[in-house]
This record gives C-alpha cells, structure tokens and sequence, in this order.
C-alpha cells in the first residue's frame, strides 16, 4: 500500500488524540464513528483555542449551533489502541452560512485518513441557517490566510 506523507502546513492547528480502548472495534480498530466524535472536539478546540472563540458560549449563550451538513471521509489506513493519532483542521471554503473544513489523520508523517466536512451555522432558536458573523468571517479568513486553502 502506498503511504500518503502529510506535513501540515505551518501554523495549522493541530491535537494529538490517543486511541483509547472506547474508540475501538473487537479487533482494536477506530471503529469509524469514533472519528466524527473526534472531529467535533477538534472543531471545538480550534474555535477555542486558535480563533479566540468559546465555542460553549457561542452555544449555550448565543444559541448558536454548527452542525455537520456533508461529511465524506478516506480512511487510508487503521488507526489502533494505543496510538497517538494527530488531527490537523485546514479551511477549503467560506460560504455565507457555512465553513468547508479538511481534517487529516496523520501519524509520524504518514495520512491515516482525511475528511471534509461542511458545518453550517444555525440559530438554536429557529433551526434555520444564519449568515457568518463578521467576526467570525474575520477569524476563519485569517486562518485560511495563514495556512494556505486545503487541498481535498
């Protein structure tokens, strides 16, 4: 099998997750809905962390929610219990109302896998899609900026 290396470009925002016993199958094996799971806490943390942004707070206070619309992942090789899995989140696309996002899975320099996903944003109040907040837009291009669009 040929090895996909992945070097994430710098400044990429990027967590180390260890695969826990919970997150496998029977075979030790990411059972792959895991992953989604991971993919929302990588989220959140970027939000946090790297925009300056609560995500909590854009939740719970400003009743804001940013679910997954499409998501369509490669999974190119297994990931195990006991491994330190590295997810690094990089930015396709800023639409009105949504943020397409590329999440690799990486190990030692080598693709696990690689995801896209699109999260719209929406009002908890209604549950209809609502424009991107100028802020928000502002942080999102920044990103976009500093690490170059991610190729699919």
């Amino acid at each position: 099998m040929k090895e996909d290396r992945f070097v994430p470009p710098q400044g990429a925002f990027t967590r180390t997750v260890p695969i826990r016993f919970s997150h496998c199958d029977p075979a030790g094996i990411v059972y792959f809905p895991h992953y989604f799971d991971m993919f929302n806490g990588l989220i959140e943390d970027w939000y946090t962390e790297q925009l300056g942004v609560d995500y909590s707070k854009l939740i719970l206070n400003d009743r804001y929610g940013f679910p997954f619309v499409h998501i369509e992942t490669d999974f190119k090789r297994p990931s195990r219990m006991g491994e330190h899995l590295d997810l690094t989140l990089l930015l396709m696309k800023i639409g009105m109302s949504s943020l397409s996002v590329v999440i690799v899975g990486h190990l030692a320099g080598v693709e696990r896998l690689r995801a896209r996903l699109v999260t719209a944003m929406v009002s908890l109040e209604t549950q209809q899609k609502i424009e991107l907040p100028h802020v928000l837009r502002d942080k999102f291009a920044n990103y976009l900026k500093r690490t170059g669009q991610a190729q699919c």
